[in-house]
């Protein structure tokens, strides 16, 4: 189990040139994207920008405004927005804070993998048969031989 914190206390400034009153936490980021918690305080900005990547902006607590392109609309908690890959987006905060989670994807989209998964059958779909696997665990021989007391295994 790896257990990733963030919030307060875990924060530094965060966002790209232009970004104002604006702290995050990376929680998770790997080959398959990258996972943010972002705290907006009053009258902060992350200026418009664009990037290659599609962007999930989830709103978990506050609220304030969201633009892509040039269409802006106020968001609250309980909303996401697709900022899309390569359109300028950004978001501000005017008398109150915001707190979201940001969620980026390699490319712009998945259509690559479309079809794929639709493809697979569901797990638990009554109408595909599923064949009961054949085999078992080998014994292990074990003997004194093998015991590590350093390692504080009982024998």
């Amino acid at each position: 189990m790896d257990i990733r914190r963030f919030g307060p206390g875990r924060r530094r400034p965060e966002g790209p040139p232009g970004t104002q009153g604006v702290t995050g936490t990376v929680i998770h980021q790997d080959a398959r994207g990258l996972v943010v918690e972002m705290a907006f305080e009053r009258h902060a900005l992350v200026a418009p920008h664009a990037n290659p990547n599609t962007t999930l902006f989830v709103v978990i607590s506050g609220g304030g405004f969201v633009q892509v392109g040039t269409e802006r609309a106020r968001v609250n908690q309980g909303e996401a927005i697709v900022w899309p890959a390569g359109v300028a987006h950004g978001a501000y905060t005017e008398g109150s804070e915001m707190r979201a989670i940001v969620v980026e994807l390699p490319g712009a989209d998945d259509a690559w993998a479309r079809g794929v998964l639709e493809a697979l059958p569901a797990a638990g779909d009554p109408d595909v048969p599923v064949a009961l696997a054949e085999g078992a665990l080998a014994p292990k021989e074990t003997s004194r031989a093998d015991h590590d007391e350093s390692h504080g295994e009982p024998w």
